[in-house]
């Protein structure tokens, strides 16, 4: 049984036209003719608390991205490509419409179904200033108007809704977040100084728990604690909590860099910061709306942009660095284990999704050190590896067939690091073109992690190495190659993508995951991931400064999948180093069969 994930449906489509109807009815007594649902709490964080899934709650739709307008006779739930399918599945179609965001964004929806002369009401606290901006010009080309919630609708009608999570706050121990908060603190003040900044509100919880060396557990696959900072430019910090998260330690760690003050105060103290008539920073990417009206109107400035902690806890330190390598080792070590079991048990036949996933966890608790798992484990058998977002569900469990393909990208959250790593296997014997397919996604997953760039290379000019072996064959795969890692955080951190969006320069000390796929619809899957570490690189007789990547997950790569006709030379080098490495690496941590089941599956091909 899975310690830290559950596979039971908590939505079902029947659950959203009484649930929509009692929205509508009370849209009409408060004069709306619409309301917007989002998928985001006040902080738009990737996991939410089970209090603020007003999304899943009204329409049954779980995925971790969308949007429903709900109009007094239609509605819309508008996701992205990842959602298509399992929208389909999870609402009654009869009642909400979804919507394909490459076909029609939510504001373009509403421009063209919001009736003139009409009412767009939403909730202040859950969009951004730039989302508002969106809204706005969609009512207006509607001809409507677009009015602000005290509450939320949802809020009002949900009678049995969760109270707000209470996990304890608790300090991150220095040795593992590798600089003080004091130190921290200097660093964040000085980029405000040059701001010309007197204030900044912190409203991203990953940002406030990496300043202040704090974790929690107020949300899924994430330690964070949810709350607010205001750092001004001289004096202590306020932080934000409800008063039964903060523990004696939380305060003896912060000392006197902050104040720790109750949530219900956090109104009035951003009124006070506005009568200071300062220059306040408002995150432009999880800053609520309702912050920037609530300081302007009492006199302040705001000034909406990047948070600057974004782009500091993004290139990690030496200590950071130090504890992510020993955690992919011990995780890499959990997940040869697993690959081993899975080699001897699945040719019986009698494995499921579900089983994988529940196994892999265990291999994981063993260590003595996992403290959650990163994210909900993505188990794909066959066609449910087409699927690149697939989360398993006891009535979606799949049996892992003979002759199939199985994809399991998970990871873990220890203190000293976090993990993702995507594995894909082959039970039995593949067919000519899976092995074609895997090989072409090997080659991008090397081109990525043998280039060197110049400094200052942002991950939108590298993202396209992934994707030339399969272009080559007329094929591609539709999400980003890698995402930003945390310490001790969330499993896609920002600013840094390799993706055709990802626009940051990358910096020496940033992780990013290095995934390239391929994925052919209802019938299999192919991902292969590790995590690597931008690192400086030395060019003989080159004029520029130079940067690489440093692998940081160590795992075998499936050979029975990969076809060396159509690799070159320095290919089937790299995978041979790599697997050397494995060797090298993880080999001292395991023994009996999954030591041997190593040594035969990193053997040298070519």
């Amino acid at each position: 049984m899975a310690q830290f994930q559950s596979f039971d449906s908590s939505t079902s489509p029947s659950q959203g036209p009484e649930r929509i109807a009692k929205l509508r009815a009370e849209m009409a007594r408060r004069g709306f003719s619409g309301f917007v649902v989002p998928r985001a709490d006040e902080h738009q964080g990737e996991y939410v608390p089970k209090n603020a899934e007003r999304l899943a709650w009204l329409t049954g739709f779980t995925g971790s991205a969308g949007a429903a307008v709900i109009l007094a006779d239609k509605a819309a739930l508008i996701v992205d490509g990842r959602y298509t399918i399992q929208a389909a599945e999870q609402v009654d179609t009869a009642v909400i419409t979804p919507v394909q965001l490459a076909d029609k964004t939510a504001e373009d929806w509403i421009a063209e179904n919001l009736p003139p002369g009409t009412t767009l009401a939403y909730d202040p606290w859950l969009h951004t200033n730039e989302g508002l901006s969106r809204l706005e010009k969609a009512v207006a080309r509607a001809g409507g108007k677009l009015a602000p919630v005290d509450l939320n609708l949802i809020d009002v009608i949900w009678v049995d809704r969760p109270a707000p999570p209470q996990a304890p706050v608790r300090p991150h121990p220095l040795e593992y977040a590798g600089v003080t908060a004091k130190e921290k603190l200097e660093r964040i003040r000085q980029k405000m100084a040059d701001e010309k900044l007197d204030a900044i509100v912190i409203s991203d919880p990953h940002n406030l728990a990496w300043a202040f060396n704090l974790r929690g557990g107020d949300v899924g696959c994430t330690p964070l604690p949810l709350g607010y900072a205001i750092i001004p430019k001289e004096g202590r910090a306020d932080l934000f909590f409800d008063p039964a998260k903060i523990t004696n330690e939380a305060g003896a760690a912060v000392g006197d860099l902050a104040q720790f003050s109750p949530m219900t105060t956090f109104q009035h103290t951003l009124d006070k910061l506005g009568e200071k008539k300062g220059k306040v920073r408002i995150d432009s990417a999880t800053g609520a709306v309702a912050l920037t009206r609530r300081i302007e109107s009492a006199g302040g400035t705001v000034d909406v942009g990047p948070d600057p902690i974004s782009l500091m806890k993004a290139a990690k330190n030496k200590a950071e660095i130090a504890g992510s390598r020993a955690a992919h080792l011990r995780d890499g070590a959990a997940v040869a284990r697993f690959l081993a079991w899975f080699d001897a048990e699945a040719p019986k036949g009698n494995l499921t999704e579900i089983d994988a996933v529940e196994k892999l966890e265990a291999f994981r608790v063993e260590t003595g050190a996992l403290k959650n798992v990163s994210f909900p484990s993505i188990s794909g058998a066959g066609p449910n590896a087409a699927l690149p977002h697939y989360r398993v569900t006891r009535e979606s469990n799949r049996r892992i067939e003979t002759n199939g393909i199985f994809l399991i990208d998970s990871g873990a959250q220890y203190e000293d690091g976090t993990t993702d790593i995507t594995r894909t296997m082959i039970v039995g014997t593949p067919s000519a073109e899976m092995k074609d397919r895997f090989t072409r996604v090997l080659q991008g997953h090397i081109a990525i992690d043998r280039a060197v760039f110049p400094k200052g290379t942002s991950g939108a000019q590298i993202d396209a190495f992934a994707r030339k072996p399969l272009w080559e064959a007329g094929l591609d795969f539709d999400h980003g190659t890698g995402h930003g890692i945390g310490s001790y955080l969330s499993v896609h951190e920002g600013p840094q993508r390799l993706a055709k969006t990802g626009h940051t320069p990358l910096e020496v000390g940033m992780m990013l995951s290095n995934e390239p796929g391929y994925y052919k619809a209802g019938d299999y899957g192919i991902r292969i991931e590790n995590l690597i570490l931008v690192e400086p690189r030395s060019i003989p007789g080159g004029d520029r400064e130079m940067l690489g990547f440093e692998t940081l997950t160590f795992t075998p790569i499936d050979l029975r999948l990969v076809e060396p006709a159509i690799m070159t030379a320095e290919e089937i080098g790299w995978l041979n180093d790599y697997h050397a490495k494995v060797r090298e690496k993880i080999g001292p941590l395991l023994d009996g069969e999954a030591k041997a089941w190593l040594e035969n599956a990193t053997r040298p091909i070519g």
